[in-house]
Parts: structure tokens; C-alpha cells; sequence
């Protein structure tokens, strides 16, 4: 019964995070974000926080929020708290995570294919991988909305911004 609840979350989260989610200009009620988020990053070692009023929100928009909590979700490997705040509304909106753990850290691997910039440190391009095609795709969505994406990990945590 466990096996197909968490199999149920993780289809239900890829359909929203990664499909079509509905027409091109389509909108998506971050309600249903946050139940799909919930369900598939919730576990006993990891707790969400969704901080913003509910409201429906470009579909990119959407899929941006929810690839950055994989994002997030990746730098807390062994559990913590990820602490998302959602600042404005529909086109405006600007998100802020912050995931703090045990060794809470965003690879810079990871942040190099957000920023659409996959290099290396000397500067040689990186391939994308399977391991990288997320963050990515992450990228490409946060450019689509006009956004930057930033993280940075301190002695709390990791900081993820999109503007």
C-alpha cells in the first residue's frame, strides 16, 4: 500500500513538474502544487513548508516552483526542512527556498546548469547528463519566465531565489 501511495506521488508530481500541465498560456492552481509537492517530498526525514496565498499561476511558473523543490530536495540529502516562500502573483511571482540539514549543499554542477552556463571549473563545457538534464530543464523554464536563478549555501543552509 506504501509502495503504490509513493508511486501515485511521484507520477502526479512528474505530470505537473515536467508535462504539458495544459494549453500553452494554461494556469495552474498552486494549491494542487503544493498537495502534489507535499505528497512526493514529505517524508520522515523531510518536512515542506509552502508559505504564499493560493492562486492560479502560469504553468512555467509552476513547473519552475516545483523543479526548484527537486532542487532543493537534492541538497538536503539526508532529510531537513525546505522552506518555500511564493513573493507576488501570476506573472510577478518570485520564490524563495530555503533548505537547511545536515550537510545542506547545492553542487556547482547543479547551479552551472540552472544558469544555462554548464562549465566546468576551467571553464570547459560540461555535457548533459542524466544527472543534470533536471536542473537543466530548470534553467530553460526560469529563462522561459524571465528569470534568474540563484543559490547560495551557508552555515544555516541552501538559499535558492528565482527573480
Amino acid at each position: 500500500r506504501k509502495s503504490a501511495r509513493q508511486a501515485s506521488a511521484k507520477l502526479k508530481f512528474c505530470r505537473l513538474a515536467f508535462g504539458a500541465s495544459g494549453s500553452a498560456g494554461a494556469s495552474i492552481d498552486t494549491g494542487d502544487a503544493e498537495t502534489v509537492a507535499r505528497d512526493f517530498i514529505e517524508d520522515e526525514r523531510t518536512r515542506l513548508i509552502w508559505n504564499g496565498a493560493r492562486q492560479f499561476m502560469p504553468k512555467n511558473r509552476v513547473k519552475l516552483l516545483l523543479n526548484l523543490l527537486l532542487v532543493a530536495q537534492g541538497s538536503v540529502p539526508r532529510g531537513g526542512t525546505i522552506d518555500l516562500t511564493i513573493l507576488g502573483e501570476g506573472d510577478s511571482a518570485t520564490f524563495r527556498i530555503a533548505a537547511n540539514g545536515p550537510i545542506a549543499k547545492v553542487p556547482q554542477k547543479v547551479m552551472n546548469f540552472v544558469s544555462g552556463n554548464p562549465v566546468d571549473e576551467d571553464g570547459k563545457p560540461i555535457a548533459v547528463d542524466a544527472h543534470g538534464i533536471q536542473p537543466f530543464y530548470a534553467g530553460l523554464l526560469a529563462r522561459s519566465c524571465g528569470l534568474t536563478v540563484d543559490a547560495a549555501t551557508n552555515p544555516d543552509g541552501v538559499l535558492i531565489t528565482a527573480r
